[in-house]
């Protein structure tokens, strides 16, 4: 099976769909490839039909609901049956309700991540574990952190993730966080989120900002995903990214043609991708905020308040 479906009940992990014990299911997985674990964002609940991410961009075969969205394991190299292709974990968390009710659960849904992650580390030290998150997802990825020993995860993607600065490097400044390497993903498709994001949860410190306006660690890297001369780049190293077609967009980090096989490339070809070369190569500093919403339209550019994220 290459695909395993778990969920944070509180602070616990469990089976989605299964009475079986996540501890021995993992070990029943022992193997040679990565292990990438995928983390949704806001508005997702397991086991609600119309909302469960299991059904919809976690799943090998995802069904609409109510909009059309890629298959991240799929994308990430998951269910071709190839040799070495690794394991996915599909990890689900309650995140619907009030952005604030939700951002509370990021705290106890990580370490409930946490627990999946040391297991997979006590049993393969040697195996590679690399996180992938969207939006609020983020959190939990950073929380767990704080729970892991060094060397339990080797990379973390966040896709326009809704994290505060603050809260970032402190789960950086861990033995863990030290050790992996964090692609800090952002758009200015993303602003008005983000601003929202700002006005409804307060920050952890005055005058705190959220990882849309980058991030400075040794071992985190911000990749603009709007900016012209990063897609450039992007395709001049063979992974072209489709260039964004909205103003306002909180789902293009993943449903933009060429992105997630972009992220299947930084997660399973680390070397390739380093994060020095990238740190290199990439613009030094990101497109201010809003500077997107106020550009002079482009080739008939639409402004949509909402859409279908297609």
């Amino acid at each position: 099976m290459p695909l395993l479906r778990i969920n944070a009940c509180g602070d616990q992990p469990q089976m989605h769909n299964s009475p079986r014990d996540v501890a021995t299911v993992l070990r029943m997985h022992r193997g040679d490839g990565p292990v990438i674990v995928m983390i949704h964002g806001y508005k997702y609940r397991p086991n609600l039909p119309d909302h469960c991410p299991h059904l919809h961009i976690m799943a090998l075969h995802p069904r609409d609901m109510p909009w059309r969205a890629p298959s991240w394991p799929r994308q990430l190299g998951f269910g071709t049956g190839h040799v070495g292709e690794g394991l996915g974990i599909a990890f689900g968390w309650e995140s619907r309700g009030a952005l604030w009710s939700a951002e509370r659960r990021t705290r106890p849904a990580g370490r409930a991540l946490a627990q999946v992650l040391r297991q997979l580390h006590d049993q393969q030290p040697d195996r590679p574990v690399h996180l992938i998150a969207h939006s609020m997802g983020i959190a939990l990825a950073l929380e767990a952190l704080h729970h892991l020993p060094a060397g339990a995860v080797q990379r973390i993607v966040s896709m326009t993730g809704a994290a505060y600065a603050t809260r970032a490097l402190a789960a950086l400044g861990t033995p863990a966080g030290r050790a992996c390497d964090f692609i800090n993903v952002t758009s200015r498709e993303n602003d008005l989120f983000e601003f929202l994001y700002e006005r409804l949860i307060a920050p952890p410190a005055r005058g705190d900002r959220t990882l849309g306006f980058g991030l400075s660690a040794h071992n985190a890297v911000t990749l603009q995903l709007d900016c012209d001369d990063t897609l450039a780049l992007l395709a001049r190293r063979g992974a072209p990214v489709a260039p964004p077609q909205r103003r306002i967009c909180h789902w293009s980090s993943y449903t933009r043609q060429g992105v997630l096989r972009f992220y299947h490339d930084l997660l399973r070809q680390p070397e390739t991708w380093a994060l020095d070369r990238l740190r290199r190569d990439l613009p030094d500093a990101g497109a201010p905020r809003w500077s997107r919403l106020i550009a002079p339209p482009q080739g008939g550019l639409a402004l949509p308040m909402t859409q279908n994220p297609t």
